[in-house]
């Protein structure tokens, strides 16, 4: 018996042109390319195909995750710059956030945002690190003039976390693509605030593509889980078991659990729409339970219990995500499908196209 392949970060990475990078969405949601990955043949689609690739009984989850306004720009007291990437929400006004800033401020130093109290702004003041003194994060408290949450300040005076590929050229002092984005990098069920990121599988859903869903009886669940800057992180371990995910909350409803088991008794399949989803289901499947904070890393040879389909965008070269659509659609497979989504220029990362795999035997 042959001894299973030990992969190495080096095997997931590849040359892209910068080109196919997606700056911008497409035209319309459904719109964007499909490359259907029916093994071994490869199927160029337009997502508005996606109901005829679907069967009456299948089990659509999608991951309803609402994406903040959580990048905040800002001053120390001493007058440097610095932005604040807030990536979770604590009791009270206390919040969690990346920090971008030449110096970092000491315990208990105070940071005007948006101009701080004086202008309309608010300040926020260092508690210290997350979650632990070790952590990468830093833990403030947040001090509105009249009062506000964190998620009225975020609403108010942050701007949407674009990806740090997707680049935006300010115009006297403002983005010309500010609308576009906060529409367009926002699914169109988005319910539950929290996320830095969106679950861009779910970017080519519009209206009338679900209505064609529902009528060919596909059934429609939701999970959450808010997804963290973390997911852009690149791997810098070339042993993969050296590498620490980040961790991400995230919630299984008790109605998605019976659709979930409804989907098993008829025979239909679990189409997850988003790696984010996959990691939500399969961490429920491991640890039972259906909320809680998650660090899952799938990687191949990762044992899936619950999604038998999966929807997903282009990923990042030797990103965590290259690792789990590899796990899940094969290794050789994802590959070739990459190699043939570059050679047919199709549009890769948030605002690009994406790709519909099937879970290969155990």
């Amino acid at each position: 018996m042959t001894a299973p392949r030990a992969f190495q970060l080096s095997d997931f990475d590849f040359a892209l042109p910068p080109e196919l990078i997606a700056q911008h969405p497409a035209a319309e949601r459904s719109a964007s390319r499909l490359l259907d990955g029916q093994a071994p043949a490869l199927i160029d689609r337009h997502f508005y195909d996606l109901p005829a690739q679907l069967q009456p009984g299948d089990l659509l989850v999608f991951n309803d995750t609402q994406v903040v306004k959580a990048r905040v720009f800002g001053e120390k007291a001493s007058g440097g710059r610095l932005e604040l990437l807030i990536e979770r929400v604590l009791t009270g006004n206390e919040v969690v956030a990346h920090m971008k800033v030449s110096k970092k401020p000491g315990i208990g130093g105070v940071m005007h945002l948006a101009g701080g109290h004086s202008k309309g702004g608010f300040d926020a003041t260092l508690l210290g690190r997350w979650p632990d003194e070790q952590g990468a994060l830093f833990r403030l408290r947040l001090d509105g003039a009249n009062g506000e949450t964190p998620w009225e300040l975020m609403q108010r005076h942050g701007h949407i976390p674009l990806p740090p590929y997707i680049e935006r050229q300010q115009q006297h002092g403002a983005d010309p693509h500010q609308s576009e984005d906060e529409t367009r990098y926002q699914t169109v069920f988005a319910k539950h605030p929290g996320a830095v990121a969106a679950p861009t599988a779910a970017l080519h859903f519009d209206e009338a593509l679900l209505a064609q869903l529902a009528e060919r009886g596909v059934e429609r669940a939701s999970v959450t889980l808010h997804v963290g800057a973390g997911t852009f992180q690149p791997v810098k371990t070339e042993n993969l078991a050296e590498h620490q995910m980040h961790s991400e909350w995230y919630e299984v409803p008790l109605a998605t659990l019976a659709a979930l088991e409804r989907c098993r008794q008829r025979g239909g399949r679990v189409v997850a729409v988003g790696t984010t989803t996959v990691r939500t289901l399969e961490s429920w499947a491991k640890s039972g339970q259906a909320t809680g904070d998650t660090d899952i890393f799938i990687t191949p040879g990762f044992q899936f219990q619950v999604v038998d389909l999966l929807i997903t965008n282009f990923h990042l070269p030797k990103s965590t995500l290259m690792m789990l659509v590899s796990a899940f659609a094969g290794y050789e497979h994802i590959m070739a499908m990459y190699r043939h989504a570059i050679e047919q220029r199709y549009r890769f990362f948030s605002y690009g196209d994406s790709m519909l795999l099937r879970r290969t035997p155990a």
